[in-house]
């Protein structure tokens, strides 16, 4: 797994790439959401676009990140999940997650 981060009109969007599975990068990640909230950016977008495949591992990823965003009095959504759609289904986590189509969506839902 990769990811990058970058922040459009203040809300952090972080594009995940590749297969997600734990390690060294999802500490990483967790690192940089606690970063992001301690500048006191709270309001995210995490773009699935480019993600091959993931298992549960990479499902706490979400569910930990999710908790600390929220915890933090933010707000964080989804986008593009077509490649996971399925074991977010599964694990009936599809209800727990704000998701939209496309991170132009996402990014608009933040200003509604």
């Amino acid at each position: 797994m990769k990811f990058d981060d970058k922040i459009v009109d203040d809300i952090v969007v972080l594009d995940v790439s590749g297969k997600i599975m734990g390690g060294d990068e999802t500490t990483m990640f967790h690192g940089k959401i606690h970063e992001y909230i301690n500048q006191n950016k709270k309001n995210f977008v995490v773009d699935l676009a480019k993600v091959d495949w993931m298992n549960s591992v990479g499902l706490g990823m979400l569910i930990s990140a999710l908790t600390t965003v929220r915890n933090a009095g933010g707000r964080l959504v989804l986008a593009n999940i077509d490649k996971i759609e399925s074991i977010l289904t599964i694990t009936r986590l599809i209800t727990v997650f704000e998701h939209y189509e496309s991170r132009d969506e996402a990014i608009k839902s933040f200003k509604n």
